[in-house]
């Protein structure tokens, strides 16, 4: 009995995955669209992906609203203001958590869903829907990163 229990509680502590993409398909030279703010995924998602080298921009305010979605990017330098973002790159979450079993593992509990689409093709390359805790949440974003990355598939 104290298995079964021991077994149960394992469970119910561990994070729940689910990822679909297409690997070999994100190429790290475009630029990549990313909405303002968020909590824990949407704000590391962008830091991560700085990180390892990706033109990762937020827009500028075209007008004010409520609206979030109103959201264009300029290049002054060019005669073409409008820049096009290659990807999209969308991000809903719930609020993080502290969880007592996520203490060595970055303290937060994320609950969210992420969606990366080509804007060439309006191909979803990636969706994840995922929970999980801060530290280990991003070391699987680096790793759906590498296979998005790899043109040998």
């Amino acid at each position: 009995m104290k298995r079964i229990l021991g077994l149960f509680s394992a469970l119910l502590l561990t994070a729940c995955n689910s990822v679909y993409m297409k690997p070999g398909t994100l190429d790290t030279t475009k630029i990549i669209y990313a909405g303002r703010g968020g909590y824990g995924m949407k704000r590391s998602i962008k830091e991560v992906m700085e990180k390892r080298g990706y033109n990762v921009i937020v827009g500028r305010a075209n007008k004010m609203t409520d609206v979030v979605d109103v959201d264009t990017f300029y290049d002054d330098s060019k005669s073409e203001k409008y820049i096009k973002a290659e990807y999209v790159v969308k991000v809903v979450e719930n609020r993080e958590l502290f969880m007592p079993w996520c203490i060595f593992n970055g303290f937060w509990w994320w609950r969210f869903n992420v969606s990366i689409a080509d804007q060439k093709t309006g191909k979803e390359i990636l969706s994840w829907r995922g929970r999980g805790c801060q530290n280990s949440s991003i070391k699987k974003l680096d790793k759906i990163l590498n296979d998005l990355e790899n043109k040998t598939y």
